[in-house]
Formats: structure tokens, C-alpha cells, sequence
């Protein structure tokens, strides 16, 4: 039995390794690298399957409200964005994956409180722990569908997450201390099998 982790990476090597196996015959590829906001997007498409990247990730697609008065967390400074909109499709498997961060300067408690009651429309809600944002994500490897979401950590850490749904369908809060406020991701994944339907 693989560890969430090493599924995840095996998971994702599948993926590169298949497209990249891939001929590049009615194969279109598509970058729009930096626009004005210096944000990127990949499309790749091909007769088995696509990848695309958007650094430009539309909040409402992750099913939940922004806490009020949060701001969208700047760039790092090496230029990392901190939010993102990833489709991989093909016949064997699909995955999908939009994350945005925020920051907020009220307390981790309080934004926790106001998720909690958002993420009761997607079923029970579960508390984690753990030292980094989204470090309790375990995401399905399209044969455990329909099993509930988990925490697989120690428990241990300073960031709080709180997640609903199963691990093929799942949202994912994750609130960490910054300063007197909060930083925090707003988080969706979905994943699907070979025989199942499109993402």
C-alpha cells in the first residue's frame, strides 16, 4: 500500500510519462506566458488526453465564498503565484485542482469558524493539523472513490485545515497564523478513474 504522498507522486508521474509518450502528431500546445498580471497558461491537447495550467484560478469554481475583507496573496518574491486552475484528462484517469491563497487580519479562529459553516453544504466537516497548507491532502487514486475524507497526518502543527466530501471530490480550508492574522487557501480537488465520467 502506497503512502498519500508517494500516491500522489506516482499519481502525477503517470501523467507526465503518458503525455509525454504521447506523438506529437494532432498534438496542439498553447502557452500565454506572463500577461499584463505576469500570470501564465498552458493548454496541451492531444487525441488521448490534455493538461492546462492557469495561474489565473477563478475562486468560485473552489464552491466556497471569500472571507470577508481577505485579499489575494501576493506573489512570493522568486515569483510564485499563489493560485492556480489544473485540468489532466485522459482515459485513464482525471484530475482537477483550484487552489487559491488569501491573506486576512483577523484570527485564524475566526476565519476557521466562517468556513466551517461553509463547508457544511458539502457534508461533515473534519479538523486536521498540520506543520504546512494542505500537508494532511490525501487525494484519491480513482480506485477508493466514495471513501470519506480523512486525516492521515500525526496532528501535530500549526496550520489548521478543515475539509469535507470524499477524497475523489473534496474541499479543503487551510488556515495558518501570519502575524496577528491569518493566511489561508481555499482549495478543490476531483479526480476520477479510468471508467468513470469526464472531470
Amino acid at each position: 500500500m502506497f503512502s498519500p504522498k508517494r500516491r500522489k507522486r506516482k499519481m502525477l508521474m503517470v501523467a507526465v510519462a503518458g503525455m509525454i509518450s504521447m506523438t506529437l502528431a494532432a498534438c496542439t500546445i498553447s502557452v500565454k506566458d506572463h500577461d499584463k498580471d505576469g500570470n501564465s497558461k498552458v493548454d496541451i491537447d492531444t487525441p488521448l488526453g490534455g493538461i492546462h495550467v492557469d495561474e489565473q484560478a477563478d475562486v468560485r469554481e473552489t464552491g466556497l465564498d471569500v472571507y470577508p475583507g481577505a485579499r489575494v496573496k501576493p506573489k512570493s518574491n522568486d515569483g510564485e503565484n499563489k493560485s492556480a486552475d489544473v485540468n489532466i484528462s485522459s482515459g485513464l484517469f482525471g484530475l482537477k485542482v483550484v487552489a487559491v491563497e488569501y491573506e486576512s487580519a483577523d484570527a485564524p479562529q475566526k476565519v476557521l469558524t466562517f468556513y466551517r459553516a461553509q463547508l457544511k453544504k458539502y457534508g461533515t466537516v473534519i479538523e486536521c493539523h498540520s506543520d504546512r497548507k494542505a500537508g494532511d491532502l490525501n487525494v484519491s487514486d480513482g480506485k477508493n472513490n466514495g471513501r470519506p475524507v480523512s486525516c492521515e497526518g500525526d496532528g501535530h502543527g500549526n496550520v489548521t485545515e478543515l475539509k469535507t466530501g470524499t477524497e475523489d471530490d473534496q474541499h479543503l480550508v487551510s488556515v495558518e497564523p501570519e502575524g496577528n492574522g491569518s493566511d489561508f487557501a481555499l482549495v478543490y480537488i476531483r479526480t476520477r478513474g479510468k471508467k468513470q465520467g469526464s472531470i
